[in-house]
């Protein structure tokens, strides 16, 4: 009886938050047992966020990509490339001393340029040609030959359906396990997507491209073993491991958690329990790639290839496999299987040891039972320098493991555990001196708007990170040559700030007036979006009225400017401004910081407003817009088309516009006589016909249009001259990539 009324009378001292602490901890710890998805993605970010800071730093260079740029495709022609000329990539490969050679490409299909097939698909063919073709030996067997006289391995890919019944002839790597435990458990596919035949009995090894990305789509761990459609089978940089140190067979090794490690001659490779390896990133090195086109010419150095591990994959805009890396928002997906060769080769590979739960455990109880005992006792001063001391330890011990042993141990899990706790006794502080916190709540609301406090109290979340999917309209203006301008006044710095004020007040009322939102000014730039936050149906339609508004208001302060200086007797220098529009989804929200943030937006269509109103200046024209934007109000405005770009970080080419006036200029014989130049010169440039489009440039230049368009004729002209000396790619579409934002 008397231990109990000791424990009643601890508790009433320190009220009955200890006793909810016990059962928080008790809680968290079921939580890290059943590991949830929003757990796993907050410990991963944690890992990326090490990465990011401290990414490996690349002591041996083991691997070489043989890329298939647009260079090689440009010069040997579009891929799929005949499979001779394969051959002779695999040939001058081991010539020039390759240790293996790995395909980051399958061949699941027999070469469409087989001798045979070519013979069937042929009009026209006399049968006797028909004859000998067929009798010529294949693509495939022509590759199978080199691929045989060489070390090399093809990758193979895991389907989520079986495409067919697994073929038993074919040969696959042998694997062993050792260890005591459950069946280890891995990566599984229902279905084995493999090369043909020939050329995978011709191969030395077989491995799987497959690289399973993370619920956000990031690359942080890569499979080591698999299996598919019932058969275990490597990655293919495992199995390039094996091909080179001669093993004939792979080892796992596992204990009670699961896998602990696969292995090959002479080397152990530490994994998950799933069998995956957590790659130590390095920065995209672009210096460990060379060219398939220069190695089919004998362009490459020996020492580039000799002894190195040598993959091949691509890099060409159309055959881009770009993968997402905890240091790289773009990485080429064959530099990803160089990443994991470099990483073990280098002793350099992350581990999270399958102990690793074990210490996560007994931070977050030793850490948790020394907070309940005593946070209640100290002052708030000495509570918030506790907090940050545990929290401090512990992302200080989790960095000091992955620094200095490459060990991954999480943080994050006794972090939050100590951290619920923390809060909950403070909340029960808090609870305690109610009364006094509600006197201090009364006086700072005194210094706190009435309409601010209401605003938070009907609707809190608009004040919070995040954001919405909408359709928008942006512009982006800027003026042109105002460096210029800006040295004219460095002797008069109040004089260029009165100037700015004076230009950009009419502009921004135009826009406002047009139920714009303004974004942001940027120096003498102006960014503005319409439909947002509020609700406007016309958004593309004023975004153009308020861009031709702009353009007039200019024109009327030009005017006002020049006759000041003509009174006072000093330079003139006009001012002129680029605008470009372009319509699409963006995300609109309250973006920043939890202390600070403004309501803008982001994405693609943003990007592409800004490209556009980069390219005035290119173009001739002071108002650019996009497709959208020109489908939306071609019955309202004069829209010229222009060009058929492609814009860097985007893969589809956007089909720009320029604004030349209202309706009213629509409808003049002039901008008429413009719209057909532009037509006729545009349809000869997109057809290939060169000497045509010069043709038209040169009759424009002699009509009374013709200075209205010059820019525009210069730079077709350029690009013209261009390609009749270096022509388009016989895919070509008509769309030019920009070089300049």
């Amino acid at each position: 009886m008397k231990r109990w009324r000791v424990i009643r009378r601890w508790f009433r001292r320190s009220g009955y938050a200890r006793l909810v602490c016990f059962g928080l901890l008790i809680a968290f710890a079921a939580i890290r047992l059943v590991d949830p998805a929003p757990l796993q993605e907050l410990r991963v970010r944690t890992f990326d966020t090490f990465q990011h800071v401290d990414p490996r730093k690349k002591t041996i260079r083991p691997v070489t990509i043989v890329d298939i740029n647009d260079d090689s495709l440009k010069r040997r022609g579009q891929w799929p490339w005949p499979r001779t000329d394969l051959a002779d990539l695999v040939i001058n490969l081991t010539n020039l001393g390759a240790a293996a050679i790995a395909f980051d490409v399958m061949f699941p299909e027999p070469d469409r340029l087989n001798p045979d097939i070519a013979a069937r698909n042929m009009r026209f063919l006399d049968e006797v040609t028909r004859a000998k073709l067929s009798e010529l030996p294949s693509n495939d067997q022509v590759l199978s030959e080199a691929i045989r006289r060489s070390r090399v391995i093809l990758g193979e890919t895991g389907l989520a359906t079986v495409p067919s019944e697994l073929d038993q002839t074919l040969p696959l790597t042998g694997v062993a396990s050792v260890g005591d435990g459950p069946e280890p458990k891995m990566f599984e596919f229902a279905g084995l997507l493999r090369n043909v035949p020939i050329l995978e009995r011709a191969a030395a090894g077989r491995g799987l491209l497959t690289i399973v990305p993370e619920r956000d789509g990031i690359i942080r761990r890569v499979p080591m073993i698999l299996k598919a459609q019932d058969a275990t089978m490597p990655a293919l940089s495992l199995e390039m491991l094996r091909v080179v140190s001669s093993t004939p067979t792979l080892l796992i090794k596992y204990d009670k958690a699961g896998i602990k490690s696969v292995g090959v001659r002479g080397l152990d490779i530490p994994t998950d329990r799933s069998g995956q390896l957590w790659v130590h990133f390095a920065r995209h090195d672009r210096s460990i790639y060379v060219s398939a086109a220069d190695v089919l010419d004998g362009a490459v150095p020996i020492d580039r290839i000799k002894g190195k591990l040598v993959l091949i994959g691509s890099s060409a805009v159309g055959l881009y496999d770009v993968k997402t890396t905890p240091v790289d928002p773009a990485m080429p997906g064959v530099e990803v299987h160089a990443q994991v060769l470099e990483s073990v080769l280098a002793g350099e590979a992350l581990v999270q040891p399958n102990y690793g739960i074990a210490i996560e455990f007994l931070a977050a109880l030793i850490i948790g039972i020394l907070v309940i005992i005593f946070t209640p006792n100290l002052g708030p001063i000495r509570l918030v320098l506790v907090g940050a001391l545990f929290a401090s330890l512990l992302i200080g011990a989790s960095w000091y493991f992955y620094v200095h042993d490459r060990l991954l141990i999480d943080f994050t899990y006794p972090l939050l555990s100590t951290t619920a706790i923390y809060l909950t006794l403070i909340f029960s502080s808090f609870v305690r001196e109610q009364r006094q916190r509600m006197q201090v709540r009364e006086q700072f609301a005194q210094y706190m708007s009435p309409a601010l406090v209401e605003q938070l109290a009907q609707s809190p979340d608009r004040l919070k990170l995040g954001g919405e999917e909408r359709e928008m309209t942006i512009l982006f203006s800027d003026v042109r040559g105002f460096t210029s301008i800006s040295e004219s006044y460095k002797h008069d710095p109040q004089g260029l700030i009165a100037l700015m004020n004076r230009f950009l007040t009419p502009l921004t009322n135009v826009i406002l007036a047009r139920k714009g939102y303004i974004d942001k000014y940027m120096g003498d730039a102006i960014m503005a979006f319409w439909n947002a936050p509020l609700d406007d149906e016309a958004h593309q339609l004023n975004a153009c009225e308020a861009a031709v508004d702009m353009l007039e208001r200019i024109d009327a302060l030009n005017r006002e400017r020049e006759q000041e200086a003509e009174d006072g007797g000093h330079v003139y220098i006009p001012i002129n401004v680029g605008v470009g529009l372009n319509t699409g989804i963006g995300v609109v929200g309250n973006m920043g910081s939890d202390l600070k943030f403004n309501y803008s937006v982001l994405g693609d269509s943003v990007n592409l407003a800004s490209r556009l109103e980069g390219q005035t200046k290119e173009y001739g024209f002071p108002i650019i817009v996009g497709s959208k934007t020109a489908l939306a109000v071609k019955d309202r405005f004069a829209i010229l088309e222009l060009d058929f770009i492609m814009v860097k970080g985007k893969k589809e080419p956007e089909v720009i516009y320029a604004i030349a006036g209202r309706e009213d200029v629509a409808h003049s014989e002039r901008f008429q006589r413009l719209r057909n130049l532009t037509i006729e010169m545009l349809a000869c440039y997109r057809s290939r016909d060169w000497d045509g489009a010069l043709a038209a440039i040169a009759r424009g230049r002699r009509t009374d249009e013709a200075h209205a368009l010059e820019r525009l004729f210069n730079l077709y002209e350029a690009r013209i001259r261009d390609y009749q000396q270096n022509p388009p790619p016989q895919d070509w579409n008509g769309a030019y990539q920009l070089l300049t934002k």
